[in-house]
């Protein structure tokens, strides 16, 4: 085909006049010349000859749904990954996509909550206006055109098959209204023309979950205070930074106003344990995020390969064409959600009007951004926002970063300024060493909120804490720190800095091996590699194993020598108990680990009877002889885990994020130079402790719940249509249960009427072990199953696997998946 022909395609594209699907993905290979539309979108010389499909994937699904996807190029994986993904969870991916065409307001009402269950939330008009203003600001079209912070070509070519592959699904079953999941079957909002521009803003959105998404009510709320408040400024020598109040937030409640709240099951574990003491002499991991059982951060599980050339298997959040967490032939990884901070907060004092501020020396006035909203019912609704050249204004006095006549801050967001993390996940699938997928995580510099847990065949093992974090180092935070940026410092460990100087002297720092100009370069950044084991359990990256902690870095990555949560304490002492037998760890010991279900909290407490002397202090009557004969575990046979878990929940906390059970609860209090072994010992004597334990026995019979009822008759599944599966596990950072489930928000057709619904908490589990001779073991289970439609078969299947602590046995060699083989099809977007 002449250039001509590709050049005429080009202009027609350009004008809207070819769908979605018929943009054509960028190969990795070496590329002829090629047209360009107005978006952006490479069109191929060589695929456009005549009945030639532009994408073409073989999906073979195997025994509980998964999809394994094996394509020719790195567009047709992403074609048939957004394929099979709108099958089994389209009404959420749907949704994704409303969210990101900023058309909630407009289907779904202005009023209506929103909420993704991680940290974005607030009313649909908040999310559209905001959504809106960076749609007009063409945030995303300029880091798409960056070719620093920008994607790269492989990653553009999966997220444009990645749309097409959505909208032939839809095509191919004749449109919405025959969609099989009635949750959303015919909904208006569900488009048949996704754009890859639309995946692209779902992905920017993720990024930014725990910096400006997190800020959401207090961007749009943000206004100025009048001029006829008193004591508005009116010249530079009246000009302050915000005193101190006399009275602060707590550390809880500010570590939530934050996006770190204590009391969130957003989190996870994750293990790696190496040669040395394995008794395979190879690697192995098991990897368990704690996410939302429902919504956008659902995991899907999939294996994408393109024969001879990429072969990759895991889990993906709904919505990325490429996995997430997973595993190759020759290492595995996982992740766990970071300590360290996304955002600075930079505080700016106003003169004359409270628009205006001191900024470089002189005099700004801040940017008004104002955007229209469509709503249901056709009208238009105007929202404003106001931004510095650092980013949005926020609203925020509870948080002690209010709007006054004084001045405001801003936010300055290091994930709002990349948008590599499709690249970075792509490119890790690469590696066959932990130390080289740290090298491709590093060069693709778009690991948004998260640690990496590796483990490879040769037997090492990896921790790093090498995500997105602000260039502030100790150093520029006590150079810049306003008095309200010192509290937020003190309390949260957030430096709050002076705006004034935030393009001088203020500035985020740039490293020589950073990927981009204020963020932390590797070199700068918490690593370890070892050769017998390292975890993490959401605590700073202090301690990924005992024996060698880790010092020296900035305070706004996480603490040092700083208590450890109850779960992180289980978590290592799954290993070390181990190992204290003398007897190496394998394969099916390490994966077991995940559902034995011990409660740590209960050990420590029970020894020497102090959890049943505390509950006779506390006059617990029936409720003392069944803690007495509890097992100290979560298992659904056991019996008493309901009163353990009402009692810590009711005991005062302290600790770095206010997690832990208070020091007057303990005999033996933290000891820095034995992190994992303390606090410990109860003191039964305790009256915070005895009060904890009586009310929480009072909450228990007031609402009928038996003493010595099994914990799988109290706990079941409890997402959208799931029947009432006995679950084990239960309350993590508060009990010490690595297992970690929690009941947030069950879904109208959840068994709510069951003392603890879960929704919420271990989801994609993966064991895998690396073997002497080759191979490996790769066991999984997705608790929620594979669909998110209930009258799938692929509903409710694993999650009863979960709750009899079974595993997937999932198939990734050719020959495992032509046995587990239930069904194939050949997608494509012909011409």
């Amino acid at each position: 085909m002449g250039n001509a022909r590709v050049r005429m395609l080009a202009s027609v594209a350009a004008l809207g006049l070819l769908p979605a699907l018929f943009v054509v993905e960028t190969q990795a290979h070496a590329e002829p010349t090629a047209g360009r539309t107005a978006s952006g979108a490479v069109l191929q010389a060589d695929q456009l000859q005549a009945g030639h499909p532009r994408y073409r994937a073989t999906i073979v699904r195997t025994r509980h749904g998964i999809p394994h996807i094996t394509a020719d190029s790195f567009g047709s994986l992403g074609f048939g990954s957004g394929y099979a993904t709108a099958r089994t969870d389209g009404c959420t991916l749907a949704d994704v996509l409303l969210t990101a065409r900023a058309e909630r307001s407009y289907y779904l009402g202005p009023r209506k909550h929103y909420d993704d269950r991680v940290s974005m939330a607030g009313t649909n008009l908040q999310s559209d206006a905001l959504v809106t203003d960076l749609h007009n600001r063409h945030v995303v079209e300029k880091l798409l055109r960056d070719p620093v912070a920008g994607p790269g070509r492989q990653a553009r070519a999966m997220v444009r098959g990645y749309a097409a592959g959505i909208n032939t699904y839809l095509r191919d079953i004749g449109g919405v209204r025959h969609y099989h999941d009635r949750a959303c079957r015919g909904a208006a909002w569900i488009k048949p023309n996704v754009r890859p521009i639309d995946i692209w803003y779902g992905v920017y959105l993720a990024n930014i979950l725990a910096s400006t998404g997190h800020f959401l009510p207090q961007i749009v709320g943000a206004s100025p205070p009048t001029p006829s408040d008193p004591g508005l400024p009116i010249d530079l020598a009246s000009a302050a930074f915000a005193t101190v109040p006399a009275r602060l937030p707590s550390r809880s409640a500010l570590l939530k106003g934050l996006g770190k709240d204590p009391d969130s099951a957003f989190g996870s574990n994750a293990t790696a344990v190496g040669s040395a003491v394995t008794s395979t002499g190879k690697g192995m991991l098991l990897g368990n995020p704690h996410f939302p059982w429902v919504g956008r951060y659902r995991f899907t599980q999939q294996q994408l390969t393109i024969p001879g050339r990429y072969d990759i298997a895991g889990a993906s959040l709904i919505g990325s064409p490429v996995v997430n967490i997973g595993w190759n032939n020759d290492v595995a990884w996982s992740h766990t959600v970071s300590t360290a901070y996304r955002f600075t907060p930079y505080e700016y004092q106003t003169v004359v009007s409270p628009a205006t501020y001191l900024y470089g020396g002189g005099l700004r006035t801040l940017t008004h951004d104002v955007v229209h909203v469509r709503v249901k019912g056709g009208k238009t609704v105007t929202a404003g926002m106001y931004r510095t050249p650092q980013g949005y204004v926020i609203d925020d006095p509870a948080d002690l970063m209010g709007w006054t006549p004084l001045g405001f801050f801003a936010i300055r967001d290091a994930n709002g300024e990349q948008l590599r993390t499709i690249d970075t996940f792509l490119n890790m699938a690469k590696a066959h060493t932990v130390r080289g997928l740290l090298k491709r995580q590093d060069a693709g510099g778009g690991m948004p909120w998260v640690n990496t847990i590796a483990a490879d065949r040769a037997g090492h093992v990896l921790y790093a804490d090498h995500s997105v974090v602000p260039n502030v180092s100790d150093a520029l935070a006590q150079k810049c720190m306003t008095p309200i940026g010192r509290v937020l410092q003190k309390i949260a460990g957030l430096p709050g800095l002076d705006g004034s100087r935030a393009a001088g002297a203020c500035r985020w720092g740039t490293d020589s091996d950073a990927e981009r100009p204020g963020i932390f370069g590797p070199k700068n950044l918490p690593l370890e590699v070892r050769d017998d084991w390292v975890m993490n359990s959401n605590d700073s990256y202090w301690l990924p194993n005992p024996a060698q902690p880790l010092e020296g870095y900035a305070r706004i990555i996480g603490c040092e020598q700083c208590v450890r949560t109850l779960r992180t304490r289980m978590v290592d002492h799954y290993v070390m108990d181990r190992l204290a037998t003398g007897k190496l760890i394998t394969p099916r010991s390490f994966r077991g680990t995940e559902h034995q279900n011990r409660v740590y909290g209960a050990e420590l407490m029970s020894k020497g009877g102090a959890l049943v002397q505390l509950c006779r202090n506390a006059d617990g009557g029936d409720a003392c002889p069944v803690l007495a004969h509890w097992d100290l575990h979560s298992n659904t046979s056991s019996r008493g885990n309901q009163i353990f878990e009402e009692f810590v929940k009711r005991i005062p906390t302290s600790g770095l994020l206010g997690l832990l059970p208070g020091p007057q609860i303990w005999k033996v209090p933290f000891d820095k130079s034995d992190p994992v072994g303390t606090p410990r010992e109860l003191n039964p004597q305790s009256s915070a402790a005895i009060k904890a334990m009586k009310d929480g026995i009072a909450y228990l019979r007031a609402h009928h719940i038996p003493m010595d009822a099994t914990w799988g008759s109290l706990q079941v599944a409890g997402d959208r249509g799931a029947p009432p599966i006995p679950l084990g596990g239960g309350l993590g950072d508060q009990a010490g249960n690595a297992n970690a489930l929690q009941s947030e928000a069950p879904g109208p057709q959840s068994n709510k009427s069951r003392y603890k619904a879960i929704d919420y908490g271990s989801s994609h589990i993966q064991a895998i072990a690396f073997l002497p001779h080759g191979g490996l073991l790769a066991r999984t289970i997705l608790t929620y199953g594979q669909s998110e439609d209930p009258r799938s078969p692929w509903s409710s299947d694993q999650t009863r696997m979960f709750g009899k602590k079974r595993w997937v046995h999932f198939a990734f060699t050719p020959r495992q998946i032509r046995r587990q083989e239930i069904s194939r099809q050949v997608v494509s977007a012909p011409y």
